[in-house]
């Protein structure tokens, strides 16, 4: 859930085959380089030079013998790879001046044979880098990996043939254990900006794991994973892999006659529609076909619905309907009464109570003791996923000893502990970037001031456990891959690697939909064939959204004719999520005859949409809640002059704290002191000095 919460301050496939490139010779893998000492052999008890040219090879000046495989000792093999790695290592930090490194890369790049056309295609791209990279991978008879790459760009190409001087010729465990860590040290010296450069180390390396992974299964007779259920969105239309992306874009493309009846009631009645990014994909796509007819449709995260529903009472909206979960509503009212329009009604979309995990566990006791009932006791200040990370530096720098309480997220919490901890990490620049008036030492200091609860959980983020992680490392590690701050911690760290490498955001829902915005328009701004695979890491509503927001990219940019970019959006989903049917177990189930007609039973859902506890294809059972049909509902029957809809209506809260105030007031000042950093950065003087007077229990805010 993309919550409202309280900071508190006191299918690529690579098969085995005898040869990806029957036309291709290799050269000698030696590193090119005259200052470069290579790994003495010897120490080696036994090493062998087998003469193993690719079938039909061409002719080539190179030398007609390869080492393909060297035998050593037990002990010995295994520092092979780290040995290469530190002699690359040593020879660029040998070099003091950025534009030498840049120079050896493009004489490394004199030394890599080029692929041929042939494997130029776009099953063999690498994923996430500047230039168009072209990566083939070979399990060979002797256990050892064989690769070829090439690029279209000479300083890409010195970065592939130093990887492949590395681990061509190395066991697939050998392979495995290098890190993208392991290559920071190469400290290439690109120069500032050209991050995505450097990246191309990463995600060659990525790429050259994922294969290895999918050779050794593949030797060893291993069952492949199931490809997650994926949408596939091009400027032709949208192409469903499984039958969850089909249930998904059965509504992308919405009823007309839902869309103008909606519309018309919108219009006559002066009705606003503030909607959440994980609402139903029906009502979801009846929504954004409705926008280009009615203005006061937004649909967004939870940090702006309130504004927006402000702005809609600015413009003359007499009515707010709410799609989304109860405290979501209750905020719109309360700001609305705020800003002055207490005569603007607002509407949930069902008479029940639409609940939340994060907001049921902010009510308990349990909570409520641990804030030590903020916001009365205890200065406070509410934020989302989308600035709580900012929220919680400024806070730290504008107020000297300061102690932070973070809550209800457990999982957010522990996730923004633990980005703190790897700023620490990072150079005093990089930190600046992020918030210019820390560093490493005040990150450092205010580790110990950070405390976050620790039992509340979103269910829909809790989804995405072990066995989902481990099967997106297996299959999608070369993939973009986005999570949500309220994902577990695993999901978390494998999100934030990528992120790394300029491949994956962690972020708030509106943060992953920009990532996936600014990835699409880099691809459409290179001009040429691409594929790019996202990993949805939140709550699978996103994807209305995410279509609508690619669709509109992929069909208002002008590319050359030749050019195609397709950008797959992938569905996390639990193996135990779906029920399947086998011949073995249940061939008396293949079929029903139902009088003269005989029908196929298809296996369905295991736990509703294709979740289960074990993880994935996450669905928030409170968001569904929120139906076309209540919709069409709330606005045939307003204004509610018969009372039809009356158990609709957002409750505005009426009682007092124990001291006396207004709940809807003390409950809106945290809200509004976020409204106030969000448009100026900088805590109000009204919450530093409440921190600050003796009578907040200290330095502290919740």
């Amino acid at each position: 859930m993309d919550s409202s919460t309280t900071a508190t301050i006191s299918s690529l496939k690579t098969t085995i085959s005898p040869s990806p490139n029957p036309n291709r010779a290799k050269k000698i893998p030696i590193f090119p380089y005259k200052k470069t000492k290579l790994p003495s052999f010897s120490n080696f008890k036994s090493v062998k030079c087998i003469h193993s040219p690719p079938p039909n090879p061409k002719p080539s000046n190179s030398s007609p013998f390869t080492c393909t495989a060297v035998t050593f000792s037990p002990s010995q093999t295994t520092e092979l790879v780290p040995s290469k790695l530190h002699h690359l290592i040593t020879e660029f930090q040998s070099l003091s001046q950025p534009i030498d490194r840049v120079k050896r890369l493009l004489h490394c790049a004199t030394f890599l044979s080029p692929l041929p056309e042939s494997s130029r295609v776009d099953s063999n791209r690498v994923m996430g880098c500047t230039a168009q990279v072209w990566l083939e991978a070979q399990l060979d008879q002797y256990g050892k990996m064989k690769f070829w790459a090439d690029s279209d760009s000479e300083i890409t190409r010195g970065f592939c043939y130093c990887l492949i001087w590395v681990l061509d010729g190395a066991t697939p465990d050998e392979v495995l254990k290098v890190t993208t860590e392991d290559l920071t040290a190469l400290n290439v010296g690109l120069p500032v900006g050209a991050r995505s450069r450097v990246n191309t180390w990463h995600n060659v390396l990525v790429s050259m794991q994922k294969r290895a992974r999918i050779l050794v299964a593949e030797r060893d007779g291993k069952k492949d994973f199931d490809p997650f259920p994926s949408l596939v969105i091009s400027s032709d239309g949208i192409q469903a892999k499984g039958s969850y992306a089909e249930a998904q874009a059965r509504y992308l493309f919405p009823d007309e006659s839902k869309v103008q009846e909606l519309v018309k009631e919108l219009k006559e009645k002066k009705i606003g529609v503030v909607a959440h990014f994980y609402m139903d994909p029906e009502v979801q796509g009846v929504l954004t076909a409705a926008q280009k007819h009615w203005p006061h449709i937004h649909i967004s995260d939870s940090l702006v619905m309130a504004d927006s529903a402000v702005k809609m009472a600015e413009a003359g909206c007499k009515f707010i309907t709410v799609l989304g979960v109860d405290f979501m509503s209750e905020n719109v009212r309360a700001i609305l009464d705020q800003a002055g329009f207490g005569e603007v009604g607002v509407y949930r979309m069902s008479n029940e109570r639409i609940g939340c995990s994060l907001a049921e566990a902010a009510s308990t006791p349990a909570y409520m003791n641990y804030l030590a009932y903020a916001h009365e006791l205890v200065p406070t200040i509410t934020c989302t996923s989308s600035n709580v990370v900012q929220t919680i530096l400024q806070a730290f720098a504008q107020i000297p000893d300061l102690n932070v309480w973070y809550g209800p997220d457990s999982y957010m919490g522990a996730n923004i502990s633990k980005l703190f901890q790897q700023m620490t990490m990072m150079s005093d620049e990089e930190i600046a970037e992020i918030h210019p008036a820390h560093n490493g030492d005040s990150i450092r200091s205010l580790l110990p001031r950070l405390h976050y609860y620790q039992d509340g959980t979103c269910i829909v983020h809790h989804l995405f456990g072990h066995e989902v992680v481990e099967k997106i490392n297996e299959m999608y590690c070369d993939a973009f891959l986005t999570a949500h701050l309220e994902v577990p911690g695993e999901m978390f760290s494998l999100a934030m690697e990528a992120k790394r490498r300029g491949m994956g955001v962690v972020g708030s829902t509106q943060n992953i939909l920009d990532f996936i915005k600014q990835r699409v328009q880099e691809a459409l701004d290179r001009d040429v064939n691409d594929h790019l695979r996202f990993v949805l890491g939140t709550e699978s509503g996103m994807v209305t959204s995410i279509v609508a927001a690619v669709r509109h990219l992929l069909l208002s940019t002008k590319s050359s004719e030749k050019a195609k970019v397709n950008v797959e959006i992938v569905f996390p989903v639990s193996s135990d999520s779906i029920t399947r049917t086998s011949t073995a177990s249940t061939s008396g189930l293949n079929s029903v005859k139902v009088g003269d007609i005989i029908l196929p039973v298809i296996p369905g859902a295991a736990s509703g949409e294709g979740c289960s506890i074990h993880g994935g294809c996450a669905s928030c059972p409170y968001m569904k809640m929120n139906s076309l049909d209540s919709l069409l509902k709330v606005c045939h029957h307003l204004p509610d002059e018969k009372n039809k809809v009356a158990a609709y209506e957002a409750e505005r809260f009426k009682m007092q704290t124990l001291n006396g105030k207004s709940i809807a007031d003390v409950g809106c000042e945290p809200i509004l002191h976020m409204r106030h950093f969000q448009a100026t950065k900088e805590l109000p003087d009204k919450l530093v000095c409440q921190a600050l007077s003796p009578n907040s229990n200290g330095r502290s805010i919740s």
